[in-house]
């Protein structure tokens, strides 16, 4: 739903024009490429058309997430979603072949553009032509997962909300409104569970067939080639183990304090929330913008000026509404050198970190996009951008008393927000491992995915919740999970990148203003680098490895000691 006067994306090629976009990316493919240097000037035009496209694809989208229920804006993403992407994913593949084919290729300087090698010829092994109308139907099953939640609402004292704001209900300090909150959302699940095990169903089995097609076993196979990993599936196995070793018991630990604060003898699963804050951070999106550009702005002034410049510029879309899809992200704007910032939260702790957390991606693509200019698509690897949003959330640990001005309720909001680190090594995790399961045995049952559910979430994250007579609520909470659907197999990378952000927080004890160069630093690396090589810029370790699990979860716990 844009606002007048906020046109927040330029739209420099008309996509209605199918036969003009196709002469274009054809026009591509008919220039003859003599040398090097001709081979490089072609890259960057292909790059140049290639950007006015994501751009108005990435507005479209954004449109069609600020308001699913408009018939025209909806018309322009499903004609994007039914005729140009398949028209590109074909385009992709002859351009991918007329650069690797160049005798010229292999002569490219290797800093600058292996990364975009190894993109490409990864692309070129998985690319089937009969995959095409899959990955378009696999759109199409994802658009419907976005109007259902989109349009879902709950009743609660008598109207009509969102469904974000009754998640947000699950915040409130009065123990009997969270549990009225829990069930009401498990209901509202109840109601379109048929439809999201449908969605469900169809989608592992479209890409379980994207999979055999491409000549892998299974997605889960397909999926790590496909990301360019640079880690193996069993270094993932590892990690599963590693945080249930020597990370649950520090959460159980952690879930014994919050118990003893709430004053209860057994944690229900509406108590494993930020419950301890005795009001929203926030009572309108206004205040929220003017206490994040302050807490941004004493962390680091460049952080300020991004987020003030955003503001100015209709590149925030933060508050609740029907009709909004659900969840939030932060997306580029290639031709722009923008980022916009979508979000669908009703007043909460939760949503404060959220915004912080969304900043911090934010500031990574500003940064890189003044040090190396328009940034392709192969460089958004979520392991180097997940550090630096989670970063930001801890850089912004001790300014939290701008929202929180009393000291018990800053030491509350500190506690919670260090919990939530907790969370985020623990529950990505958990939903990488479902997502392992799930597409190592396509022909599951919604029962047994289900049941599957149940039982690693009481293994991970609900490991200290009493959950007796909610298995079975909890075993179809998945559906709630816009990742499982619409970014599968982008997960994992949040307990990854966590690790690396708590070693910042470490430094930034140390030496704040050596910990926020060096994160503004790696924020701006070149990113045709390792993923070590970036962490290493930001002065962590790219490292998951037992020892390193272990240490960083001695010293969150001892971060929430030190808030005595």
């Amino acid at each position: 739903m844009k606002q007048a006067g906020q046109k927040y994306y330029k739209e420099l090629i008309d996509l209605q024009d199918v036969q003009g976009v196709e002469a274009q990316i054809q026009g591509l493919l008919e220039v003859k490429i003599e040398s090097v240097s001709e081979l490089e000037k072609w890259l960057k035009d292909e790059k140049d058309l290639m950007m006015k496209i994501a751009e108005a694809l990435t507005g479209h989208q954004v449109d069609f997430y600020r308001n699913t229920e408009d018939p025209d804006i909806k018309s322009t993403y499903l004609h994007d979603q039914q005729t140009i992407q398949p028209l590109l994913m074909k385009y992709e593949a002859l351009l991918n072949e007329k650069c690797c084919e160049s005798p010229f290729f292999n002569q490219l300087d290797e800093p600058r553009y292996g990364l975009m090698r190894r993109v490409r010829e990864t692309k070129i092994k998985l690319f089937r032509e009969e995959n095409i109308p899959l990955m378009v139907k696999e759109q199409e099953l994802n658009t419907k997962y976005s109007e259902i939640m989109g349009g879902l609402t709950v009743e609660w004292e008598g109207e009509d909300k969102p469904f974000p704001y009754i998640q947000s209900m699950l915040d409130h300090p009065d123990r009997a409104v969270r549990e009225k909150a829990y069930h009401a959302m498990m209901s509202a699940y109840r109601q379109i569970k048929p439809d999201m095990d449908a969605i469900m169903d169809e989608l592992v089995q479209l890409r379980h067939q994207i999979a055999l097609n491409a000549g892998f076993e299974n997605y889960r196979d397909y999926m790590f080639v496909a990301k360019n990993r640079e880690y193996s599936i069993q270094d993932c196995y590892d990690f599963h183990e590693n945080v249930e070793k020597h990370i649950i018991p520090a959460w159980n630990r952690l879930a014994d304090i919050f118990k003893s604060k709430l004053g209860v003898d057994t944690y229900r699963p509406w108590d494993n929330t930020a419950k301890l804050m005795k009001n929203p951070p926030y009572s309108e999106v206004a205040k929220l913008m003017d206490g994040v550009s302050e807490m941004l702005g004493k962390t680091d002034s460049y952080f300020k000026d991004r987020f003030d410049y955003m503001r100015e510029h209709g590149l925030l879309d933060l508050g609740d509404r029907k009709g909004k899809s659900p969840g939030g992200f932060c997306t580029s704007l290639p031709v722009s050198g923008d980022t916009f910032v979508f979000a669908n939260f009703s007043p909460s702790f939760f949503s404060l970190i959220a915004l912080i957390h969304e900043m911090g991606h934010a500031v990574n693509g500003y940064l890189e996009s003044a040090e190396h200019g328009p940034q392709e698509e192969h460089r958004q690897r979520a392991e180097v951008a997940e550090l630096f949003s989670h970063g930001m959330e801890l850089l912004s640990l001790d300014k939290l008393d701008r929202f929180y001005p009393e000291e018990e309720d800053f030491k509350n909001a500190q506690r919670e927000e260090l919990r939530r680190a907790f969370t985020m090594l623990i529950g990505p995790l958990a939903g990488d491992l479902f997502q392992h399961w799930m597409y190592t045995n396509p022909k599951h049952t919604a029962k047994e995915r289900d049941a599957k559910f149940y039982e690693i979430s009481k293994r991970y994250s609900l490991n200290p919740v009493d959950t007796t007579g909610y298995e079975d609520a909890i075993g179809m909470s998945w559906a709630g999970t816009l990742h499982y659907f619409e970014v599968p197999f982008y997960n994992i990378e949040y307990s990854i990148s966590m690790l690396g952000a708590l070693q910042l927080l470490e430094n930034y004890r140390n030496n704040p203003e050596q910990a926020v160069e060096s994160y503004k630093k790696g924020a701006g690396a070149d990113y045709n680098q390792s993923i070590a090589a970036i962490y290493e810029e930001t002065g962590v370790r790219f490292d998951f490895s037992e020892p390193t699990v272990k240490r960083m979860g001695e010293f969150l716990e001892k971060v929430i000691q030190d808030i005595h």
